[in-house]
């Protein structure tokens, strides 16, 4: 304990920052003569190799999550308020109706006095609330 460092600068005051004479600790992880509760190497070594399995590729991050499930998100929400929206699909065509419901490749689309549509997700450029974006 000794050779603990104080944490704190100087010429700072210990009551003006509100900490109570603290002192820094850094534990010897290459000595081995002494193990006051601490644990075995062996134990340490599941945790490096995790450390290591995520910056892999020399200090590279992994890459995110490929499903992050927004769209799902989206799609509950604009069918639990059956809120009006606009479709519009690769061609500009503009279809406008509820979302009733939706799986992994399309929607279907409920429409006031025209029949109901199964829009295949990859026709649709994208889609947004009816009174968002009038160009009217």
């Amino acid at each position: 304990m000794k050779d603990a460092i104080d944490s704190l600068p100087a010429d700072r005051p210990v009551e003006a920052e509100g900490f109570a004479n603290r002192k820094l600790i850094r534990p010897s992880l290459n000595r081995t003569d002494h193990n006051h509760g601490a644990a075995p190497a062996a134990e340490h070594k599941p945790e490096r190799a995790e450390r290591n399995d995520r910056h892999a590729g020399g200090g590279r991050k992994t890459a995110p999550p490929e499903q992050t499930n927004a769209e799902n998100f989206y799609y509950q929400k604009q069918m639990q308020a059956k809120t009006p929206m606009v479709i519009v699909l690769g061609d500009g065509e503009e279809i406008r109706g509820m979302i009733e419901w939706y799986d992994k490749s399309c929607i279907k689309v409920s429409r006031n006095s025209q029949t109901n549509l199964l829009i295949y997700k990859p026709a649709i450029k994208y889609m947004y609330k009816e009174g968002e974006n009038s160009k009217k």
